[in-house]
């Protein structure tokens, strides 16, 4: 996805003049070719989290569009304070792109896990939160920032997802994309649990169990009303994120459907406050907590047998 994103901003670069990139001392050969093709808007803070947030809000204000790039915990939880103060509340035109959603760096450790990213930035005021879900999403979200006014954080996994869509798609910031229409029961999900969520939607089929498919890329601003139109026609609700269960996409969703009076069955699926001593890839963590396919399936299952 890092590699779609960034091809994108490179090419916009080229009609739009005011595109600077900032990193971290990160990303050297994913920016090789915005470097040798706009040197002059290149920048490279070095491992000065905070200062770049600064420096994106100076260049910002000099009606520069600015992309920061750093690895999730680097770039959004050191530098909080200067987001928050500086970009947020300031509503300036500056785009957070952190790499590394969920366990992506599983084998990095604790520190480089994105999990609580989207909780945390989407109770920032002016603040878009949005999570593509394969490279093809990206590349369309890339395009759709360069003219989106106002801060957005962009949560991006690594290199290497898999394609959930087969050609381009009709991308559009606070719209969901249904990617599967049932009646039994409904799945948000967001990110890379998208493409994990197909599948278990295929396993649920085999038992007779007709499943919608909803992909909420966007967390804030939130589609309110497709999360209404599926609790009016849905008795069985499930969230999936690869994020801790509290603040994120699970969060938002039981928000709108507390205060719409939703009477049937809600379950949110994510990563539990406390992390076991588990070390590993991102596949074997996901696992772990539930998150794979047969997880996520046999929680679904569970669910509706006691809905």
């Amino acid at each position: 996805m890092r590699v779609a994103f960034f091809k994108a901003i490179e090419h916009k670069a080229s009609s739009h003049d005011n595109i600077y990139l900032l990193t971290g001392d990160l990303g050297f050969k994913l920016f090789d070719d915005f470097r040798a093709k706009h040197p002059e808007r290149f920048i490279d803070v070095g491992v000065a989290e905070s200062n770049m947030s600064g420096i994106a809000a100076g260049l910002s204000l000099s009606g520069k569009n600015v992309y920061c790039y750093s690895i999730i915990p680097f770039l959004i939880m050191r530098a909080y304070e200067q987001i928050r103060n500086d970009i947020a509340y300031q509503n300036l035109n500056v785009k957070l792109i952190g790499a590394g959603g969920g366990f992506t760096y599983g084998l990095e450790g604790f520190t480089h896990y994105g999990l609580e990213d989207l909780a945390i930035m989407r109770m920032l005021p002016n603040m878009s939160v949005v999570v593509p879900a394969d490279p093809i999403e990206a590349s369309a979200l890339a395009e759709a920032s360069v003219e989106y006014e106002g801060p957005i954080y962009i949560r991006l996994g690594r290199t290497g997802e898999p394609s959930i869509h087969t050609k381009p798609v009709d991308f559009k910031i606070g719209q969901h994309i249904m990617l599967n229409e049932g009646k039994d029961v409904a799945i948000f999900a967001t990110g890379n649990m998208v493409y994990i969520s197909k599948f278990v939607i295929e396993k649920l089929k085999q038992d007779g169990i007709k499943t919608t498919l909803i992909n909420m890329h966007t967390i804030k601003p939130l589609d309110k009303d497709i999360i209404q139109q599926v609790a009016s026609t849905h008795n069985a609700i499930f969230t999936v994120e690869e994020h801790y269960v509290h603040g994120g996409l699970g969060s938002a969703v039981a928000e709108v459907l507390i205060e719409s009076g939703y009477k049937g069955r809600f379950e949110r699926m994510g990563i539990p406050e406390k992390l076991e001593k588990y070390i590993g890839k991102a596949d074997f963590l996901r696992s772990k907590y539930g998150l794979s396919e047969e997880g996520i399936y046999e929680r679904i299952l569970r669910g509706l047998k006691e809905t």
